[in-house]
């Protein structure tokens, strides 16, 4: 187990704790572990590389920590009546088609290349943007109305990265045979 496991691991943690705060309406306290979360996430990206010390774990391990927190945050705000469920929905569904496809590949002995692409690394960052400025604007008791722009931003390229990730399988199943 090395450091940036670890600190992979410790925002794995930090998930139920987030959680925890945003249900009670604690929402700077949810802020702080949100950012705390997301300071942990470069850090162990940054000393995985300079240290060399990336791992088969951390390479599964960290996406996974992203998608968890990024879940949970959208699904209790939905939960909460903050954000529309619908939000909730699409991210959530595109994760879980994506997820299965990852999946069935596998089955099929198929390598995919899941390695995150820029739409992706777009997507994850516009995402946590997004549930970062929805629990600052709910802290401040301001209307989240005001973040409709990004949310349409955010949503249309988690639909455009989740496409892209779909093709990019088929095409790979397809010239592979299997």
């Amino acid at each position: 187990m090395n450091i940036p496991n670890s600190l992979t691991i410790l925002r794995i943690l930090l998930i139920p704790v987030y959680v925890g705060f945003l249900i009670y309406e604690r929402y700077d306290q949810a802020l702080v572990i949100l950012l705390l979360a997301g300071v942990t996430d470069g850090l162990d990206g940054t000393i995985a590389r300079v240290a060399n010390q990336r791992t088969r774990l951390g390479a599964f391990l960290d996406p996974l920590a992203d998608k968890l927190l990024l879940t949970s945050g959208f699904v209790t705000l939905a939960v909460m009546h903050l954000i529309p469920s619908w939000i909730a929905i699409v991210v959530v569904s595109r994760d879980l088609i994506l997820m299965a496809g990852t999946v069935l590949a596998q089955l099929a002995d198929s390598r995919v290349d899941i390695s995150p692409t820029i739409l992706g690394k777009g997507t994850t960052l516009l995402q946590l943007a997004y549930i970062i400025l929805a629990v600052f604007l709910a802290s401040r008791q301001i209307d989240l109305g005001v973040l409709q722009p990004l949310l349409y931003v955010m949503v249309g390229l988690t639909l455009t990265s989740g496409f892209h990730y779909l093709y990019r399988g088929y095409i790979h199943v397809s010239t592979s045979g299997t």
